[in-house]
């Protein structure tokens, strides 16, 4: 049984640019995930506390 044709590689310009980047820069660096914090944290009161509380929540 013969073996099969080897499939004609064509020119892609992107991955040529690319390797080309790499050759010269290295690899870029593996993606890091960055945590949401929770939208209730992230947002500010909607009124300023009152004197009252303030001195309250001293005690």
């Amino acid at each position: 049984m013969a073996a099969k044709k080897a499939k004609k590689k064509t020119f892609s310009a992107v991955k040529a640019v690319k390797a080309n980047a790499r050759e010269r820069v290295g690899q870029p660096k593996p993606e890091k995930i960055i945590v949401d914090s929770p939208r209730a944290l992230k947002r500010k009161s909607k009124h300023r506390e009152t004197l009252v509380d303030i001195l309250s929540s001293d005690e």
